[in-house]
């Protein structure tokens, strides 16, 4: 017999947030689509065009970038309509989705350093200038890969514009959203939905727990690090950044660590922390725009992405300080 409690917990825990990523999503959609059909993809590009220039990335990935500072679901929108309809090639695809880490870092950010700097004090600023720096250099090596990989003159395709009333042109862009979003936001709907559902009764059952655990538990190949370093790694790892966070926190003001070796081991917990996270938080909407098997690489590229910059970046804070 289904009691109250079970029905307040399952919209606490499933149906609202579901509801919510769901509105997030059309909203998403909305923007993307209206701009496109505005004919606006170029204007939104000019903020990043010295690098798809350089690039050799289309308008339509320069337009995301610029809306990616705004919102992650809206630029993924759009390039998953670019792709759909033909206007992105799967390898841009690719590469458009890991040029926005630079934008989708700065979503982040602000959350990111008011929490930590109360906490862990000057580190923050050091941690923070990191994990942005290898956002940079993500950003900056995409560019020089898409200029190896795509073909010359991408950048200065001209799309076929969007049909439009000169009498009302916000009016047949308005017309023209609505429809498009109609056929798009079922085809969402029906990915997003029952993959969310699968993803909450694995949360429920403990799989992503366990496996955060067991991440967390078996740090033995990190042996080289401090005792307390590996307590700040087992909390950030086994429940979440802010928990590491206390941890380090706890460790500075007792002078147990320094901020040299607080920043260091907050990059190697981003690093382990970020892929069970990713696939837990991001896998539902990101199989939601794109196909359920290309979200799934699109993740893998990006984390791995991640994970190597961060530890490049880590690496040479290590050395530099030494």
């Amino acid at each position: 017999m289904i009691t109250q409690e079970t029905l307040t917990h399952l919209w606490l825990h499933l149906g609202w947030p579901l509801l919510r990523l769901l509105v997030y999503l059309a909203v998403g959609l909305l923007a993307a689509l209206f701009i496109e059909s505005l004919n606006w993809t170029r204007k939104l590009a000019v903020v990043a065009r010295p690098l798809t220039r350089f690039g050799r990335l289309s308008p339509l990935t320069g337009a995301s970038f610029s809306l990616c500072f705004f919102s992650g679901m809206a630029a993924n929108t759009m390039l998953a309509e670019g792709y759909d309809n033909k206007k992105l090639s799967r390898k841009e695809l690719i590469l458009a989705n890991l040029f926005n880490s630079l934008p989708s870092n700065f979503l982040h950010l602000p959350t990111t350093f008011f929490i930590a700097a109360p906490i862990i004090k000057g580190a923050a600023f050091v941690y923070i200038g990191l994990t942005i720096s290898a956002a940079v250099l993500r950003t900056l090596f995409i560019a020089c890969v898409g200029r190896m990989l795509l073909p010359a003159g991408n950048s200065e395709i001209e799309y076929a514009p969007l049909p439009a009333d000169p009498a009302n042109p916000f009016r047949s862009a308005l017309n023209n959203t609505i429809k498009r979003f109609k056929r798009r936001i079922r085809k969402i709907i029906s990915y997003t939905v029952p993959i969310y559902i699968f993803f909450y009764y694995l949360s429920e059952a403990g799989f992503f727990t366990a496996a955060e655990q067991f991440m967390g538990q078996h740090l033995a190949w990190l042996s080289w690090l401090t005792p307390q370093a590996l307590s700040i790694l087992t909390f950030q790892m086994a429940a979440e950044f802010t928990a590491g966070l206390a941890a380090a926190g706890s460790l500075l003001a007792s002078g147990s660590m320094s901020g040299r070796e607080i920043v260091l081991v907050l990059l190697i917990g981003n690093i382990l922390s970020s892929p069970v996270r990713a696939v837990r938080h991001q896998y539902p909407y990101y199989a939601g725009i794109f196909k359920p098997v290309l979200a799934a690489e699109l993740i893998l590229f990006s984390q791995s992405f991640r994970a190597l910059s961060i530890a490049f970046v880590a690496f040479m804070y290590y050395i530099l300080t030494m």
